[in-house]
């Protein structure tokens, strides 16, 4: 990646917090890569190296810095629209995809060769997607060890280690010394009642408001609750379940209150946090772009931090958008309350919390259920019943792909998936920030003319174009801007129904 020394060394002597999680500098002469924002007198120009990605620097021989901590600078998305492929690899890297398979196998997902793979991460990112992998895996284990009392072990389990001895390995090779050597204060605990607290970075600005207000009214009874300033749900990973709480905390950073029994399953439960409440967006970029069109620019003057709210599941996404066909947002949460009750595991007892006492229903007992019983039309009950055999026969159903156009195809092959659902999965679940609902009626409706002419779906896709790469974004700016923004269900075809 192209990087001018000059304005990337300006940066850091002034240490301008814009630039932070866009770049980071290796300095020769200590080892370490540290943040632009780091409190350390500022190296000579000619002892330091900048670079596009914490795995870059990494890569480049440097280790982190134990005073500004990269760990917790925000992780940005900066790449997204300059490739599209190295957006999607890092997605599936996130969420395993170089846990259980080789580079070339996530080329072979991306639908390129990992030679091709490799170029692209050198040129957008700086390193190779290992050494993605591998840097997730040490910025992950050192935030816990500087903020959590977990014994070593439990650390290294945690951030994805397979052995404690390979921990114990890589942080001598890295620092020079073992994991527990950097364990400031000893008798810190943030793991209290079963639980354990991380806090995650995010690009400021955030409208905490609109996330929570989204999450609130599409909240499914039982699974999931917002209250106050924060959100909570019950979650499931393998066979194991447990609840994941989260709520804003100062410096621009979310904090993660976790209590399930396997820690192993931490790196994925992070994950799925980043996305739901879309962590990675870089509002300053999209803003920027989106507000070129005249129509947009005074929404998102209005709005500046709003961000695309993410799913913590596919298949449950897949059945929210399938049960809030032609029905309200109201509705179609209360139907889904009713499957919940019907279908879904109890909690553990000891995992129980307000409000929260079931597990959203596997797809194979979906696949299996007699849905017409909770008060539904049988075309949708079908479409719902074939979605849960389809994920149960592919669980890759959800992954992200080689495009957005090839995503929306595969979705669509679905029973019960229209154009309109299929993009709205698109958003939520595969995280595509171009996906776009164009014959939304909250869409169109907010499209209205000082005439009061509201335009037609292929109208309003080709206003769209300017929009790329980040038209998701606008569809928020556009549904926040009506009148009842939560509750508008979309416009679908007769597929759909």
């Amino acid at each position: 990646m192209d990087m001018d020394r000059t304005a990337c060394y300006r940066a850091i002597s002034t240490r301008d917090g814009r630039f932070d999680g866009r770049l980071f500098v290796g300095v020769k002469t200590t080892g370490v890569y540290c943040r632009p924002i780091c409190p350390a007198r500022t190296p000579k120009f000619e002892n330091v190296s900048f670079h596009a990605s914490a795995a870059a620097a990494q890569e480049a021989g440097f280790r982190p810095c134990l005073r500004c901590r990269p760990e917790i600078s925000p992780e940005l998305a900066f790449w997204r629209g300059t490739s599209n492929t190295v957006s999607r690899a890092l997605a599936l890297i996130e969420s395993g995809g170089l846990d259980d398979n080789d580079v070339e196998g996530l080329a072979a997902r991306l639908g390129v060769g990992g030679r091709q793979l490799r170029r692209l991460f050198r040129q957008h990112v700086g390193a190779s997607p290992v050494a993605v992998a591998q840097t997730r895996r040490v910025l992950l284990a050192k935030q816990l060890i500087h903020d959590t009392s977990l014994p070593m072990a439990e650390v290294a389990l945690a951030s994805g280690f397979n052995s404690v001895r390979r921990f114990n390995e890589t942080f001598r090779q890295l620092f020079g010394r073992p994991p527990a050597a950097l364990r400031r204060t000893r008798d810190k605990t943030r793991r209290e009642a079963g639980a354990l607290s991380v806090r995650l970075a995010y690009r400021p600005p955030y409208d905490w408001d609109a996330m929570l207000s989204f999450l609130r009214a599409r909240a499914i009874p039982g699974v999931e609750i917002v209250c106050g300033n924060s959100y909570r749900r019950t979650i499931a990973i393998g066979h194991n379940s447990g609840v994941v709480s989260v709520q804003p905390a100062d410096n621009n950073r979310i904090d993660v209150r976790v209590r399930f029994p396997d820690m192993a399953a931490l790196p994925s439960i992070i994950a799925r946090v980043r996305r739901v409440f879309d962590l990675a967006a870089d509002p300053d970029t999209i803003a920027a772009h989106l507000a070129l069109d005249d129509a947009l620019a005074p929404l998102v003057k209005a709005r500046p931090g709003l961000r695309v709210p993410g799913a913590w599941d596919g298949f449950e996404l897949g059945v929210r958008a399938i049960f809030g066909q032609q029905i309200t947002v109201a509705a179609a949460t209360n139907l889904l309350g009713r499957l919940v009750q019907a279908f879904g595991d109890q909690l553990p007892p000891a995992m129980r919390e307000e409000g929260l006492s079931h597990l959203f229903p596997s797809t194979a007992r979906v696949a299996k259920a007699d849905l017409a019983r909770l008060g539904m039309p049988a075309a949708r009950a079908e479409a719902v019943t074939s979605l849960a055999q389809a994920i149960s026969a592919d669980p890759a159903i959800f992954s992200r792909g080689a495009s957005l156009e090839d995503a929306i195809r595969k979705l669509r092959s679905l029973r019960g998936i229209g154009e309109w659902t299929a993009q709205y999965i698109a958003m939520r679940e595969l995280r595509e920030p171009d996906a776009f609902p164009g014959a939304d009626i909250g869409l169109l409706r907010a499209m209205t003319d000082s005439a009061g002419r509201r335009p037609s779906p292929s109208e309003l896709l080709s206003r769209s174009e300017g929009w790329r790469p980040w038209r998701a974004y606008a569809a928020l700016h556009l549904w926040a801007a009506g009148a009842n923004a939560v509750t508008l269900s979309g416009k679908i075809d007769e597929r759909e129904a």
